[in-house]
């Protein structure tokens, strides 16, 4: 049996100002939810920035960090860490990469 690589979702970097060393690979979008897979190289970023939705973060891969309104915090391969809606949050990398989960609440049930 051969894994068909063409249905795979392509890697592409994280496009928006302030990011960098960030790719991600968009599996499922939906009404109310959407889940991406982020690779993180060494010393990469996601900028503090907000959302007006909750958004889920498990790291699978490695160790990075994250911030929730200032609050620095460590995050681990098997380590969850959510952010509320409206809450400034960041997410980046030392000298490890990092691979994580996005999954992004955008409705409410």
């Amino acid at each position: 049996m051969s894994l068909n690589t063409e249905a795979l979702p392509q890697w592409t970097p994280l496009a928006r100002q302030g990011n960098r060393g960030v790719s991600v690979q968009v599996l499922l979008t939906t009404d109310h939810l959407h889940l991406a897979q982020l690779s993180f190289l060494p010393n990469a970023t996601i900028d503090e920035h907000g959302a007006a939705h909750p958004i889920d973060v498990i790291c699978l891969e490695g160790s990075g960090y994250t911030s929730i309104a200032g609050e620095r915090l460590p995050l681990r391969a098997g380590q969850k860490v959510h952010w509320p809606a409206g809450q400034l949050h960041r997410l980046w990398t030392g000298f490890d990469q990092m691979k994580t989960l996005m999954v992004e609440h955008t409705r409410e049930q």
